[in-house]
């Protein structure tokens, strides 16, 4: 019966995520970000709690990736989606075309989350930024446009040639050849684990000082120092 519990955990994931893709075609940012965060929070510990119960299964690998496929690879396209709809269109594209461009992030998680389905290398690190990261880089940006509210910040994040780099680097990073940190603790001892609470406590620090201006600085700060750790 006990494994069954994971399981249950990812399905919140899921339904957390069914509910963000709705609020998000609303154009509701608010809700959609929090529940994207209640689903990045059951991504984390149905895996915890599997290797805790000693219950992990290829089930629970396939079920984690559908689950993260909404949440993580839907959402975070439906967000630049959005973004793209509310920044100035360009000359040179078809009108109302452009905010589809956002969508090739769904695409880049889809094939991202269907790599590491069938690799045997990333137990111990990710092979490219985790789609939960990239979306909580994407989700960040109309969360800065509507709380912090700086007509300069603004100006960026809502400039359409910003919002297709970020379409484009957010692809790259996706599906990059570079090893990330995993935050799998296999033991509390710093020794092991230096790079992972220097990462914590570094975006301890970014979040209370930028707000949500410090999540993109947290998702830099955790590849550089995933590259350094090596």
């Amino acid at each position: 019966m006990k494994s069954y519990i994971p399981h249950f955990i990812t399905l919140l994931n899921l339904f957390s995520g069914c509910i963000a893709v709705i609020f998000a075609l609303e154009g509701n940012m608010k809700f959609t970000a929090l529940f994207v965060f209640l689903g990045i929070f059951f991504d984390f510990f149905d895996g915890l709690l599997a290797r805790k119960l000693n219950v992990e299964s290829e089930l629970g690998v396939q079920l984690d990736s559908l689950a993260d496929m909404v949440t993580s690879g839907l959402v975070p396209g439906l967000v630049l989606f959005y973004l793209l709809g509310l920044a100035p269109q360009l000359s040179w594209v078809p009108s109302n075309l452009l905010p589809y461009f956002g969508l090739l992030v769904t695409l880049a998680s889809a094939y991202r989350l269907a790599i590491f389905n069938i690799s045997t290398n990333q137990s111990d690190a990710f092979i490219g930024l985790p789609t939960p990261a990239n979306t909580l880089l994407i989700i960040s940006f109309p969360l800065i446009v509507e709380y912090q509210n700086s007509d300069a910040i603004n100006a960026i994040i809502l400039n359409p040639w910003f919002l297709v780099a970020i379409t484009l680097v957010s692809c790259y990073l996706l599906n990059a050849p570079i090893k990330l940190i995993a935050l799998k603790f296999k033991t509390w001892n710093f020794k092991d684990n230096a790079a992972r609470y220097i990462l914590i406590v570094l975006s301890g620090v970014l979040l209370a000082i930028f707000q949500f201006a410090g999540i993109p600085l947290v998702i830099i700060a955790y590849i550089l120092l995933s590259i350094a750790s090596k």
